[in-house]
């Protein structure tokens, strides 16, 4: 892992919080853009952001993040948290990472983004682009959209997958079909028999042989997320619901939770890696329910 380039490891940690900013940006001012109705007598709302520090377990400095979390009136919760951590994984973790097996040794950083909305009619949303080194490095991350009602939003789907293919298409003809077949398989619920959402792309892994590309496709990825989802919320911000449309949320971000706490492979990996819980477990929704 000496002999990986520093730079590149600061280019990607650098580009990673530069993706948080600008996505908490563009948040906040939709939140300033809701036009409200019922939720006109709340404050838009603003990112709070924690700090946090990750020891190694001999004590030695091992990375750490910063949480960025908003509860506002169109976003009812959404964090976007960025970290970048290294260190030694367990003896039990490392066979189970490309290039980990012998030492342990690894560095990573990310960024990762989930949104749970106030109105049933904004779908939420998942991205996260990722680094990691180990005796091999990659890249790894994607995007997939969650509808509440996925029958009503065909158009939005649509609009979502033509942004994420023009940005694999730039870099990879085989990119957008592999990595959408990918998404479609990951983000499944067995128990259920049922897709989490419509999709995006999910990628890991990725090391072509030249950083500069790969690299440049992980960016493409979060450019592409911040052009199209803050169009689609805006589609639907200011749309009243029903309190029988509240429920049928309600329990579809159920899915959610059962997904990412018995199948995520990011709540995984910050567990077994000394991550912060809360950070880890940001991605949970603050109402959920279950029929």
């Amino acid at each position: 892992m000496s002999a990986y380039p520093a730079d590149h490891k600061q280019q990607a940690s650098a580009w990673f919080e530069s993706l948080r900013d600008r996505i908490c940006a563009e948040f906040e001012r939709l939140e300033d853009e809701l036009a409200a109705t019922r939720h006109r007598d709340l404050p838009a709302g603003r990112f709070e952001r924690t700090s946090w520090k990750r020891p190694e377990p001999s004590g030695a400095d091992g990375g750490g993040g910063t949480m960025a979390v908003m509860r506002g009136r169109l976003f009812e919760k959404v964090g976007v948290n960025i970290s970048t951590v290294h260190g030694t994984f367990s003896e039990e973790f490392r066979k189970q990472v490309a290039g980990a097996a012998e030492s342990g040794a690894f560095w990573a950083s990310g960024v990762s983004l989930v949104a749970h909305m106030r109105s049933p009619h904004v779908p939420a949303v998942h991205m996260n682009t990722r680094h990691i080194v180990t005796t091999q490095s990659w890249f790894g991350g994607g995007a997939d959209l969650t509808p509440m009602f996925p029958e009503a939003h065909g158009a939005d789907a649509a609009d979502f997958h033509a942004a994420l293919r023009t940005a694999c298409d730039r870099y990879d003809a085989d990119h957008y079909p592999r990595f959408k077949k990918w998404c479609d398989e990951y983000f499944y619920l067995p128990h259920r028999k049922e897709p989490r959402g419509l999709g995006g792309i999910f990628y890991d892994n990725l090391h072509s042989g030249h950083w500069d590309k790969d690299f440049g496709f992980t960016k493409a990825v979060g450019e592409a997320f911040l052009a199209i989802y803050p169009e689609i919320v805006r589609r639907h911000m200011s749309k009243d619901w029903s309190d029988e449309e509240r429920r049928q949320q309600l329990i579809r971000r159920g899915r959610y939770v059962e997904f990412n706490l018995l199948y995520d492979r990011g709540t995984l990996f910050g567990l077994k890696t000394g991550g912060n819980i809360d950070a880890i477990l940001m991605s949970l929704p603050p109402e959920v329910m279950w029929p």
